[in-house]
């Protein structure tokens, strides 16, 4: 009956909620902007983490290698859009 309980997902669940309950504490603490904004970047990407691997079950299968290659390709598209949003936009730097 053990390996039908659902632990992995009742632990990633509550972990989900205290990285939620970290994420709200910035502004019931009134944090100062710098911190505010690192305590949300980190909750949120630990918490994407948590979701991709324990709820969309991103270990799981056979192709993982690919699966993480995809998503690292991902990341790295994104933050070289918005880095070069940013050079040329704000930055002025083209």
């Amino acid at each position: 009956m053990k390996e039908l309980f659902p632990m992995k997902q009742i632990n990633g669940f509550v972990f989900s909620l205290l990285l939620t309950v970290a994420a709200l504490s910035v502004y019931f603490f009134d944090m100062s902007y710098q911190l505010g904004m690192t305590v949300l970047l980190v909750t949120a990407f630990v918490q994407a983490g948590v979701q991709f691997v324990i709820f969309m079950h991103a270990g799981e299968s056979k192709e993982k290698g690919t699966i993480y290659s995809t998503l690292f390709y991902g990341v790295f598209l994104a933050l070289a859009a918005i880095l070069g949003s940013l050079l040329t936009l704000v930055w002025d730097m083209m």
